[in-house]
This record gives C-alpha cells, structure tokens and sequence, in this order.
C-alpha cells in the first residue's frame, strides 16, 4: 500500500515500511508540511512495523532544512520553529521502537546529514554525498555537527563542518557515518533485503537491542542536548553579526 499524505510518500509491506521525502524541484530539502508529515508518520507507524526505511526522491536524499520558506516565513513575523521541529523529528527516529534504516539515494547536506547520523544503520548509493556547507555562509551545522561529533573523532568532524567538500560515500563509510557502500541501482533493493531481514526477528529483542545501542556508548539525553546547544551556537552567531 502506498500513500502519500503531501510531501511524503509511505509505502507499507509486511514488517516494514518505506518513507520517501518527495520534493525532488526542492532536493527533498524539509518544508514545515513536509516536517509535520515526517513526524505524523512516525507516530502512525509505532507498533506495526519492525523497520523503518528513510529515502528521498530523484539525485537527492535530503538537502536539509527549507531555508528559503524558514527566511520568508521569518520576514512575515512567524515564529521560527524549524530547528525545534528538526530536533523532534530525530529525536523521533532515534526514540522510535522500529529499527531506523538511511536509503541515501544521493545528496545529503546538513540536516539530511542528521536524518543520516540519527537512523540505527545507514546504506548508501556509490554517488551518494554528505555534506555540511553551512560555514560558508556564517552558520554553524548546528545539528549535524553536535551528531557527527558523537560519531567520529574531532579531525574528522572539523574537516566536515569546516572544510565545506562533501564527502564522498566510500569515504563517509570509511569513517562510521555509513555501513554499506552499493550501486545506485542496487540500493532499494538491498535496503529492502535488510529490512525484511530485520523485521524477522523478534520485535522485543529489537527494540531493547535499540535502547542499549543508545544507552551505552553515550547517555540517552546526549543528542538531544548537543542539537539543543547547537541552535544555541547559532544564536551567538547572528547576535555577534547583529551586533558586532
């Protein structure tokens, strides 16, 4: 079964289930609708799935946050809820009994990054990208940052929030941001694989398999508090430009 509430289609099947970003004019960059949807799937799917694969449309996995409606929406007076809404949706991935699966299709910048760093396995096509392009233009990759910092070591983190050259796949799989490296064309078919594999087990097993491999290496509330301090960052940034 397929659906497709506005900007995301949903593809259910037996154990699993497929959520692909459809903004492909947009590179699948998240609007609020497109949030909203993210996060109402994600409720839906609590208890009836084991697994949940997350992919995007066309050339591009996610291309981060809608900052063009962010900027027109701040000009008109509306309050900006954008990285509060991008916390709650990763947060929502990582606290999310089902096992979590990246599909990157292809380019993945910023918060698509995050989509990446906050799913429990990640696969990728040979053309895929990540990327975190916010310091060249003042701003501080205030949520893939904090989440790759948790994940790799400091050499690596500041060549990817400082360096602004995507990483290629290969080499993101090199240093831990992804497990699995196959052809474009052999992606969703691998990723269906595991999935399905994954949605054999048994779903207790899975879901405290999950709580542990969060638990352990880092404390629960540490992702949460490093993309909290990482909007925090990038108050102190527009302050210290408003205001030099």
């Amino acid at each position: 079964m397929t659906l497709k509430p506005t900007t995301l289609c949903i593809e259910q099947h037996p154990g699993w289930a497929l959520l692909r970003i459809d903004r492909e004019s947009k590179r699948n960059a998240l609007d609020r609708a497109t949030r909203d949807s993210l996060l109402r799937a994600l409720e839906s799917l609590r208890g009836k799935v084991q697994v949940i694969v997350l992919t995007g449309t066309g050339a591009s996995f996610c291309a981060g946050l809608d900052l063009r409606e962010r900027e027109a929406e701040i000009a008109s007076g509306q309050v900006d809820s954008a990285g509060s809404d991008a916390i709650e949706i990763n947060m929502a991935l990582r606290e999310h009994p089902a096992i979590v699966i990246a599909a990157v299709n292809g380019v993945a910048l910023g918060q698509g990054v995050t989509l990446i760093n906050s799913s429990d396995l990640a696969l990728a096509s040979a053309t895929a990208t990540l990327g975190c392009p916010e310091i060249s233009f003042a701003a501080f990759a205030s949520m893939a940052g904090p989440t790759s910092q948790l994940l790799v070591n400091r050499k690596r983190a500041a060549w990817l929030l400082l360096a602004n050259t995507p990483l290629d796949a290969l080499t993101a799989e090199r240093w831990g941001l992804l497990n699995e490296v196959v052809p474009s064309d052999q992606l969703m078919t691998r990723t269906a694989q595991l999935a399905q594999t994954i949605a054999g087990f048994d779903s207790t097993a899975l879901e405290e398999t999950k709580k542990a491999l969060q638990a352990v290496p880092e404390g629960f509330n540490a992702w949460r508090t490093g993309m909290e301090q990482g909007q925090q960052v990038n108050a102190a940034i527009r302050k210290r430009r408003e205001h030099p």
